[in-house]
């Protein structure tokens, strides 16, 4: 997901990891974001938004929800995903 306004781009990068370690490992996004800059000329930054699937975060997971623009409550994104994990198990299992 991008937001692009005037010459710069937030990249928005939401994931939802199966493992309880939860990291903010941006080289995944290296070969996107220099697409993005090299395609519409513009600045890029990646925003990692990252969440277990048991709902777990890392120790920056605020300050880059901070970023966002809008209001986000860790706890609504942690019970989302943890939702989510028990959705697909609810499936998977019956």
């Amino acid at each position: 997901m991008a937001a692009k306004s005037h010459k710069f781009v937030q990249q928005f990068n939401l994931r939802i990891c199966s493992s309880s370690h939860v990291n903010n490992n941006n080289n995944n996004n290296n070969n996107l974001t220099i697409e993005i800059q090299r395609t519409w000329n513009v600045k890029t930054k990646v925003i990692p938004v990252i969440i277990g699937a048991t709902g777990t975060v890392s120790k920056s997971f605020t300050k880059y929800v901070s970023n966002i623009p809008g209001k986000h409550e860790v706890k609504e994104l942690q019970k989302t995903a943890l939702l989510g994990t028990a959705h697909i198990l609810r499936k998977l299992l019956m």
